[in-house]
């Protein structure tokens, strides 16, 4: 009788909902370009002058980078970002959607405003690129109030209206880990408030120049300790050099050289690098094994022409282990070193999606066979075009 009517004067509580989990693996937000890249230049343009090269490549550029390269490693990406009514936003909102599997509900198809257009020019070891855009419509950041679930963010401090936006921070409040970069500031005054913004980031991941501007020190392994007071991890890459890092969260100090490729086009090897990092981080992988993924990621992608598109699969990761164990078989001293310190690739690729993407392939006119899946390496054709009529002011074709 008493408990009965404590009961009606106490009733039972009812029992806590369920934690949402995260629908998301990574969010990003940003402009997407449309990235068209020359490469194999035999000499710089010049005014006045007309330069063949020997390849070309299209793809979704900008933000669709990160997407592009994270999506390719099996991580559930999403995308707020603002597409044109054009054939060039047709083209990459089909790209990023349908071929490469990117989340695109938090996006937007503008109509009446055109694709931002990007022309980049892969040169010796660098590149230059000409840029033309407007403004997207609305801010791309109302896309993101609030914020979906996620388990990591993606974040450009180096960006004005990132740094002011409210979005990723929220992402943190709610668990998300915090990837950062900042870019390069081509005024050099290096804004040191950028190390303040830190304080709601997980990682950071400049390059070597980045960080020694930011930090005010004067060598890279400086300006790795320094940032390593703002952010559990800290990364500075090193481009040939390669990379070192700091993990203040498990207690890891940890470098990776370069892998010897043949580079033909460096454009978004940054960003594949911090895709393959941010996988590592959310499987809980050592700091060493996360930072010889990202570096080989990396190697693979220089490989190829044409910046999102560029990102390496499973498949191409699977296909870069086979031969890399066949040459270690056949008594080649450097891939024998090589499987040594990757061994790590065995256990990685197991169960995984190993489906092959025609990277050097893409153009506007063509997509990947990124959803051809098959578990044999697949030898891609050599794509060929007929010539284009000689012309009498320009030299005749090598296509």
């Amino acid at each position: 009788m008493a408990d009965s009517l404590l009961t009606m004067i106490y009733p039972a509580r009812p029992p806590a909902a369920a934690p949402v989990p995260p629908t998301l693996d990574v969010l990003l937000a940003g402009t997407v370009f449309f990235d068209l890249v020359f490469t194999g230049f035999p000499v710089p343009p010049a005014p006045g002058t007309e330069v063949w090269t020997e390849g070309m490549g299209s793809s979704p550029g900008g933000i669709a980078n990160l997407a592009v390269a994270t999506a390719r490693l099996g991580l559930r990406t999403g995308l707020a970002a603002g597409f044109g009514d054009d054939l060039y936003g047709d083209w990459m909102w089909s790209v990023l959607r349908d071929q490469e599997h990117v989340d695109l509900s938090r996006s937007r198809r503008f109509h009446d405003w055109h694709t931002p257009v990007t022309v980049s020019l892969a040169l010796d070891d660098d590149r230059s690129m000409v840029t033309h855009g407007h403004p997207a419509p609305e801010p791309i950041t109302d896309l993101l109030s609030p914020p979906p679930r996620t388990r990591a963010v993606l974040a450009d401090l180096g960006d004005p209206e990132v740094r002011e936006a409210s979005w990723w921070r929220a992402a943190a409040r709610d668990g998300a880990l915090v990837f950062a970069d900042a870019g390069w500031d081509p005024e050099q005054q290096w804004d040191r408030r950028i190390l303040t913004d830190l304080a709601d980031c997980h990682a950071f991941t400049p390059n070597a120049d980045e960080a020694m501007g930011y930090t005010r020190t004067t060598t890279p392994e400086a300006a790795l300790v320094a940032l390593a007071e703002h952010v559990p991890l800290a990364v500075v890459t090193r481009g040939h050099k390669g990379v070192i890092a700091i993990d203040s969260s498990t207690g890891e100090r940890a470098a990776a050289p370069s892998l010897r490729v043949g580079a033909i086009d460096p454009t978004g090897a940054g960003d594949v690098f911090a895709a393959a990092l941010v996988l590592g981080t959310l499987r809980g992988w050592p700091l060493q094994k996360r930072l010889r993924f990202g570096v080989l990621c990396s190697a693979l992608a220089v490989q190829q022409f044409g910046g999102s598109l560029a990102a390496p699969g499973w498949g191409d990761l699977a296909d870069w282990w086979r031969v890399t164990k066949e040459h270690a078989a056949d008594g080649r001293a450097d891939a024998r070193e090589t499987v040594t310190h990757y061994g790590f690739m065995e256990e990685c690729l197991k169960g995984v999606d190993t489906r092959r993407v025609r990277r050097a392939e893409a153009t506007i006119a063509r997509f990947s066979d990124a959803d051809a899946a098959t578990d044999e390496p697949v030898a891609q054709p050599a794509l060929r075009y007929p010539p284009p009529p000689p012309r009498p002011d320009g030299p005749p074709s090598t296509r």
